[in-house]
């Protein structure tokens, strides 16, 4: 199955603090398409705009407020890690080994577990079209999302992020099994949260995301789990720390050609990477083509890191419209779930007194 499924309910219509935004209907559902990228990519293109077949100076696109025009459907799919592989010495692939790598990567999506064990019970994404590899890839060539520090990896935790890691650790151990009350099961087997950023890292599937502009904001439908971002371009004030969010505080800006968007006022629970709810996200986009945004974002937080680390991948177009992602089986189905961990506890009090 290569073509990706999408759950539908109808196109999502979006209403933002500039308006009402209008999601323009598309007679396919052509998110999966693999287009085919303008240019093959080159380390220099990462940093530099890219030229028209024509050969005439590509110029960036306007809004008509004269900032640059950023709108459309955009992915970061990609089987590039955060951090730099063991054993990967370099900061980019050549073309040939990123389509190693991407092979591999496939054929071990595509591997099928043994019929009848405990790993046979699991979420096919093969069998459900949501394999990365069934959607339009970035080709980016970096070896990690993490260029600084250079060497691809976070910087370690200080001594205040490792206590905090060791408490979080302690707690999830008090609470015992993850299924066992509502409490304690995951946020992601919910379809609460998750992947939406920032900074906007590579869900694995669903990697879609729409962006309009209006007048003084710019709004990011990430498909994921239908989060929306909605953030002015006015350099207004953060609110007050004591106003805290899931996705944070977003306030942006132009600079030059760039948009930069700086995200504070974090609550406890996304915990990125271990981060503290006083982690700070600046994240730059720059259309540098009609066919690619590059997106480099960077994460401080002196709570957890002794020194903030920076990231890039490029952001590139796809087909749209984004379909609703209706997720709710993991709401659903905690009855049955709690039900199996009750009759779990049974099974085991009744064990010693079956064996008398």
């Amino acid at each position: 199955m290569k073509h990706r499924v999408l759950t539908s309910l109808g196109v999502t219509a979006l209403t933002a603090a500039f308006g009402a935004v209008f999601v323009a209907p598309v007679p396919t559902a052509a998110q999966a398409q693999k287009t085919t990228p303008t240019a093959a990519p080159k380390p220099a293109a990462q940093k530099a705009p890219a030229a028209k077949p024509s050969g005439k100076a590509w110029t960036v696109p306007r809004t008509p407020d004269g900032v640059p025009d950023l709108q459309g459907y955009w992915t970061n799919n990609s089987y590039t890690p955060l951090e730099r592989p063991n054993g990967v010495d370099k900061e980019l692939y050549s073309l040939a080994e990123l389509r190693t790598v991407e092979k591999k990567n496939a054929d071990r999506e595509e591997e099928q577990t043994v019929p009848g064990t405990v790993a046979d019970v699991h979420y096919d994404f093969t069998q459900f079209g949501l394999d990365r590899s069934q959607t339009r890839l970035t080709d980016n060539l970096r070896t990690s999302v993490i260029t600084n520090p250079e060497n691809g990896k976070l910087p370690p935790l200080n001594a205040e992020g490792q206590k905090r890691a060791a408490d979080r650790a302690a707690e999830r151990k008090k609470q015992g099994a993850q299924y066992d009350q509502v409490q304690n099961i995951p946020i992601g087997s919910r379809c609460v949260w998750m992947n939406a950023g920032p900074p906007m890292m590579p869900p694995g599937y669903n990697p879609a995301y729409q962006i309009v502009q209006g007048s003084g904001y710019v709004m990011i439908l990430i498909e994921m789990l239908h989060e929306t971002r909605v953030v002015s371009t006015d350099n207004r004030p953060h609110a007050s720390s004591g106003v805290r969010s899931w996705m944070g505080d977003p306030k942006g800006h132009w600079e030059g050609d760039t948009l930069v968007i700086e995200t504070t006022n974090f609550n406890d629970k996304p915990a990125f990477r271990g981060a503290s709810e006083n982690m700070k996200v600046t994240e730059r986009f720059t259309r540098v083509s009609d066919d690619q945004i590059r997106y480099e974002f960077s994460v401080d937080d002196p709570h957890t890191w002794d020194r903030a680390w920076q990231g890039e991948m490029p952001f590139v177009k796809i087909n749209g419209p984004i379909f609703e992602h209706a997720c709710h089986e993991g709401n659903y189905g905690i009855a049955n779930t709690l039900a199996g961990a009750r009759k779990e506890e049974k099974r085991a009090a009744e064990a010693p007194a079956s064996k008398k």
